[in-house]
């Protein structure tokens, strides 16, 4: 029987319940465009911040844009940049392995969400992430991660008032939830295998697109110190665009 925090379980459920509001506010289609817009923003900060930076290494930046790629991030609600980048690089040291922390081989529930509900996986392991330790407003950050959170969600009350707070904070944010969560929970269940790896990894299209491109899943299994995960032509990649675009800026190098 696994133990769920409290301290977790009750604000997830909250921030489901509140989703439900909509249809009790006035409805306008510009609300729409601020929650998939800012649910697209933030995927890419998950995507090439959490996973492809911090958890891989994949790029190189300067200081003052990896703290941005940290903060914004973490306004997804997904813990600290030092947990989450902890938590993956288990996940691949041990992918699909009984160690592995979210194998679906476990079930759905766990591996989607259950895993990080629970009390079984709510420490960091700084043996992992001994590469960021060395960054103090990376570890001030990790300890207060809620600050980014409630800077972002407090910034759209600011500007969109009390229904484009539920529409860009709360809807946003379950359906960015479910977006990154998707990745631990089904690609590793539907899709190809162009690649065989010691894994369950699959690369899934759908996944690919509501994620920015981290869907082309055996494919960074294959090669997880890539920036790129779409690999083909056609496997679309946003967050390598994106990334691709910096470096011409001369913000990222790869």
């Amino acid at each position: 029987m696994k133990n769920y925090l409290k301290a977790n379980t009750i604000p997830f459920w909250v921030m489901h319940l509140t989703c439900l509001s909509v249809f009790m506010l006035p409805f306008q289609i510009r609300y729409i465009f601020l929650a998939v817009g800012l649910y697209a923003v933030r995927m890419f900060f998950v995507t090439a911040g959490y996973h492809r930076y911090f958890s891989h290494r994949t790029f190189s930046t300067n200081r003052f844009c990896q703290f941005i790629l940290a903060f914004m991030a973490m306004t997804s609600s997904q813990k600290g940049v030092l947990w989450w980048a902890a938590h993956h690089r288990d996940h691949h040291r041990y992918s699909d392995q009984e160690e592995d922390i979210h194998t679906p081989q476990k079930g759905f529930w766990w591996s989607h969400i259950g895993w990080i509900l629970s009390d079984e996986h709510s420490q960091t392991n700084s043996n992992r992430v001994k590469d960021f330790l060395k960054f103090p407003e990376l570890v001030w950050l990790d300890r207060y991660w809620l600050v980014p959170v409630f800077i972002y969600g407090s910034a759209i009350f600011y500007f969109f008032g009390f229904t484009g707070f539920i529409w860009g904070f709360c809807v946003s944010t379950v359906f960015l939830w479910h977006g990154t969560f998707t990745i631990n929970s089904l690609s590793h269940v539907w899709g190809t295998r162009p690649y065989q790896t010691n894994d369950d990894s699959r690369n899934n299209a759908f996944l690919a697109l509501i994620t920015l491109g981290e869907g082309w899943h055996n494919n960074h299994h294959r090669y997880p110190k890539s920036v790129r995960n779409g690999l083909k032509w056609w496997e679309f990649d946003i967050t390598y665009y994106v990334l691709k675009t910096l470096s011409w800026m001369k913000l990222v190098k790869y």
